[in-house]
Order: structure tokens, then sequence, then C-alpha cells
């Protein structure tokens, strides 16, 4: 029993340490996380405030402040709260004879860097674009992810704000993702990381693009902002469910881009009960069905 709570407490503090030298930028820059997403955060919001798409929104936009605590909450505080709790899973696993390489179903150790990382990307916007219909298709998971999709005014920040029991969801899916791949190098991970950011917040933003043909490749905001449209198809729990990449919608017939105008009403039939305050927000979805 001491291992695991040696292991829980090293991996805690350890994370504490390494988000208070990545404020004090005493991390690489390549590996500071918390000033890359505030960087990336805001170049887009500039992007905003330049380009916008619906031109009657503020700058300031509902929610705004909300959202911008959700993103360092999500990708950080509760981040560092959870992270003994894997450290802990790791060494049960290792007891049990489990590590990542009895997982590994493709060795990338052969392959190039940039081969490494395009499959390591598409492996994971795979893992996320299933993990997400799960969150959409059973009510139990709905009820968490229906706080992500209570924003009413669409802005860059609201990519993070979502229910925290979607990390429990996400990160062992994602974690799979990682092992089963093989002679994968975790140092060269950054480069997906931003870019993950990157293209979530401009899905996010009030930005119009497109892309072009990429648009069958690349998640963008017009897509996006169907996936939170208040009126869905008949019979359809959700639509454009990508993640990064908007090829798996193409591919499974989930895309639905009726037009472009971008003044659609967001949210979902009864979201007027999502409680507005962070605090009530995160306890919700542990209430029974409204």
């Amino acid at each position: 029993m001491n291992e695991y709570l040696n292991a829980f407490a090293n991996a805690f503090l350890s994370s504490v340490n390494w988000t208070w030298k990545s404020i004090l930028f005493e991390v690489p820059w390549y590996t500071n996380y918390f000033w890359g997403l505030t960087a990336i955060s805001l170049i887009v919001w500039l992007l905003e405030i330049v380009f916008p798409w619906r031109k009657e929104q503020s700058i300031f936009r509902k929610d705004f402040w909300l959202d911008g605590f959700y993103m360092y909450f999500n990708f950080f505080m509760f981040s560092i709260a959870i992270s003994g709790f894997y450290k802990f899973l790791e060494v049960g696993f290792k007891d049990l004879g489990i590590n990542a390489s009895s997982l590994t179903l493709l060795d990338l150790s052969t392959l190039p860097a940039w081969a490494q990382l395009l499959i390591f990307f598409i492996v994971l916007d795979f893992v996320q674009w299933f993990t997400h219909i799960l969150l959409h298709k059973y009510k139990v998971l709905w009820n968490f992810h229906k706080v992500h999709h209570s924003v009413k005014e669409m802005g860059f920040a609201a990519h993070l704000r979502y229910h925290w029991m979607e990390n429990i969801f996400y990160k062992p899916l994602k974690t799979l993702g990682v092992m089963v791949l093989g002679g994968f190098e975790p140092e060269q991970a950054f480069i997906v990381h931003f870019l993950a950011i990157s293209i979530g917040h401009l899905n996010h933003s009030n930005v119009k693009l497109t892309y072009g043909p990429l648009k069958y490749v690349f998640n963008n905001p017009v897509m996006h902002l169907y996936h939170h449209a208040y009126v869905l198809p008949e019979g359809s729990y959700g639509v454009n469910f990508g993640i990064s990449l908007s090829l798996w919608d193409y591919i499974f017939k989930t895309n639905y881009i009726p037009e472009d105008s971008g003044t659609i009403p967001l949210g979902f039939p009864g979201d007027e009960n999502v409680p507005k305050d962070f605090i009530h927000q995160n306890l919700y979805g542990f209430r029974k069905e409204d």
C-alpha cells in the first residue's frame, strides 16, 4: 500500500511543481503548456476582434470570463488534482503485469519522427471522436456534456468549457490509444498538444473559416457551430462530432452543414435548467434527469 500512496503523492507534487515552474518560465518553451495555452488564446481572441463572424457579438461575449476560468481549471487545476489517481492506477496495472508494451498493436519505433507524430495525432483524434459520440448518445454521459453545450454565444474559450467528469471519460481512452502505439517518444507530443488546442480554439471562435477543400479533413468553425445548434436534424442525437479532424464525420455520415450564416441559436432543449455559475455547473450531471 505504501508504494501506491507514494506514487500518488509524488505524481501530485510533481504536477504542482511543473505547473508552478511553467508559470515562472522555468521549463522549456515547448513544454510550457500554461503560457502556450495563454498565447494561443490571445491570438485567437485577436482574430475574433479583427475578423468577427457574428459582428453583433460583443468582444466580451456572454460567459466570456466563466469560460476563461474553465480553460485553466480543466487544463491545470483539475489535471493536478487527478494526476495522483492516474499514477495510482499505473502502479496497479504494473502489479497485474500490464504495461504499455503488453498492449502494443502498432510499433512506431522504425518510422521517422514526422510519421510517428502523424499517426499519434490521427489515432488520438479518432479516440476522442468516438468518445464524443458516446457523450451524446448515452443519457448518463450526456448529462455531464450538457455543460459544454449550454454555451449560448460561441467564442474561443468555449472550447474548454466542460464538466470535469469528461476528463474521467476521455483520459483513460486517450491513454489506451497511446499504449497501443509502441515506440512512440512522448517528448514529441507537445506538437500534437499545441496543434489540438489551436484547432479546438478556432473551431469555437467567432471567426468564419472553412479551409476550402481541406474542410473534409480538418474541423472548422462553420462545421462545429452546427454541432452546438439548438435544432438538430430529426431523430439525431448530434452531428459534426469531430475534434480536430472532420474526416471521421464525412466517413461515418455524421456531417451536417445546411448553411453558413453563423446566426443559428445554440444550446439544446432544456438548457435553461443548466446552472449559470461554475460551482453548480460542476455539480450538475449527478442530479436526476431534468
